[in-house]
């Protein structure tokens, strides 16, 4: 079976090709799904740290159903059972290649083209999910990292194979909030409290030197840091996770919102890791640090809520910084 590269086939119900009805999540390939409760909660973002143009305010109530959120992003170990079982062929793979961070190709790679509005991305041949960084590089030793260049396409058939779905952008943000109110990180207010890292970001001067202070140059296991209070780990970092959603209601376009952050996020030009924070992609976009995570519940939502002020996010400006398009 192979992704269909169309673009319109990504509104909350399309490609959910299993209907869910019963009243307990399924136990399913490897999801170790939380419930997160239902009700009323603060959503949106107006402090000193929101980012003009990406749609965080205003803060405002929303109302949501109970849900199920995996603990965890898919990963690669995941994902491959399930390219195993149905075929599956990426959208990544379909194009033949993928955006890889320029400071994980080999110093005699031959610099290919770069994304414009962010030049640390190339595109690189044969770059894909089995390959996150080219043709030259494997999967050795990452099974339990977040699977990578998977386009929204690719996260919307894993999930009617395990008879999941992708969140809602609400659902996304209530869910790594943890239980906290207006909190700026799954944890609580301070990025590093007591000197401790929480979660998987760029460390040091992007994007020349990464330290790796938090042990990582790039996407870490799954399981990695402290959970929070629901039980979700690396909401925060890691891997941007692909939500139903669209980044901007107001325009007809179809860029989707992208949440979390990832470990290229670093607070000299993205510090889209708090929980709150947003951009978008288009939804054949992949690139290296481009994953997600799925949820359950007994229907899908029937109303799109957007997150964070979708209707007045510029779209224009959404891609390319954290997540370039495959159009750059």
């Amino acid at each position: 079976m192979c992704a269909r590269l169309a673009p319109h086939a990504t509104g909350r119900a399309a490609g959910y090709a299993a209907s869910v009805t019963a009243a307990t999540p399924p136990t399913t390939h490897g999801a170790e799904l939380m419930p997160i409760p239902g009700g009323t909660y603060l959503i949106g973002n107006e402090d000193d740290q929101a980012r003009e143009g990406d749609g965080e305010g205003p803060v405002r109530p929303v109302e949501v159903a109970p849900f199920w959120m995996d603990a965890h992003a898919v990963s690669n170990a995941r994902f491959a059972a399930f390219v195993e079982e149905t075929e599956w062929v990426t959208v990544a793979e379909q194009y033949g290649w993928s955006f890889v961070f320029v400071g994980f190709l080999p110093p005699d790679f031959e610099l290919t083209q770069a994304a414009a509005a962010a030049p640390w991305w190339r595109k690189v041949d044969g770059a894909d999910w089995r390959h996150p960084e080219g043709p030259h590089t494997t999967l050795e030793g990452r099974d339990d990292h977040p699977v990578v260049h998977v386009a929204v396409l690719d996260a919307i058939a894993y999930c009617a194979w395990a008879d999941l779905r992708l969140p809602s952008e609400a659902e996304w943000e209530i869910a790594s909030r943890g239980g906290l109110e207006q909190q700026r990180f799954p944890w609580g207010a301070e990025l590093e409290p007591n000197g401790q890292h929480m979660c998987n970001i760029w460390q040091g001067t992007f994007p020349e030197d990464n330290t790796a202070a938090d042990g990582y140059l790039g996407t870490c296991p799954v399981d990695t840091f402290s959970p929070n209070g629901y039980g979700l780990y690396n909401t925060s970092g890691n891997v941007w996770e692909w939500t139903t959603d669209r980044f901007d209601t107001a325009v007809g376009n179809d860029i989707m919102a992208i949440r979390g952050g990832s470990y290229l996020c670093h607070e000299s030009y993205c510090n889209r890791y708090r929980v709150a924070a947003r951009t978008g992609n288009t939804p054949e976009s992949s690139t290296g640090h481009q994953g997600f995570r799925c949820a359950w519940s007994p229907e899908l939502p029937s109303v799109i809520v957007p997150a964070a002020g979708a209707a007045t996010a510029d779209a224009t400006a959404a891609p390319g910084c954290c997540a370039p398009p495959r159009s750059s």
